[in-house]
């Protein structure tokens, strides 16, 4: 089964994929779609705040990150880790549970690019946003930094995420039942 959408202005085919007996979601990779990213990135720009730095979370929304930054010539994004890594000067973190995620997770953002939110502007980005528990995380590393909440965006918004009135996104990305009808 699948989902057939428009995205940024090219149609795709989103399969359907089984969270739990009773819930399914349009499973959305921009990996490997170098037209798809480009293109999401140049409409999210086209909608974004004013900002200094964009962070993402690892891993699916790194391309629309370092897209967003090369369009804009930007030299620097910032990168929340799914774990720490040795050539981190420090780290901080915060746990989080996303629904496409089987357990908790945590994320840890270098010490280093915390040093360079302090006072900063910062565009949260992500590829989808359904809980808004990912987003959530990435508020707190960005807070705890001193960096400013500039906005929030991802491409699609899911479920819930599509009432949040401090969200920007393209699309809207409903939820399925178990025969791929969507959710009423």
């Amino acid at each position: 089964m699948f989902h057939t959408m428009n995205i940024a202005g090219l149609d795709r085919d989103l399969p359907i994929c089984k969270v739990t007996d009773d819930l399914y979601i349009a499973g959305f990779v921009i990996f490997g779609d170098q037209e798809l990213t480009v293109a999401c990135a140049k409409a999210l720009l086209e909608k974004a705040p004013e900002y200094d730095y964009i962070i993402t979370a690892e891993a699916k929304g790194i391309p629309l990150a370092h897209e967003m930054a090369r369009q804009t010539g930007a030299k620097k994004y910032f990168l929340a880790r799914k774990a720490p890594k040795l050539y981190m000067s420090g780290v901080f973190s915060v746990s989080v549970k996303s629904i496409t995620t089987a357990k908790e997770q945590t994320l840890y953002l270098d010490t280093a690019d915390a040093a360079l939110m302090k006072g900063k502007k910062i565009l949260l980005v992500d590829d989808v946003i359904s809980t808004g528990e990912s987003l959530h995380a990435l508020e707190a590393l960005v807070e705890k930094a001193g960096g400013i909440i500039a906005g929030r965006m991802a491409i699609l918004a899911e479920g819930e995420a599509q009432e949040r009135p401090d969200l920007i996104y393209l699309e809207k990305l409903p939820l399925f039942n178990p025969d791929g009808t969507v959710k009423g």
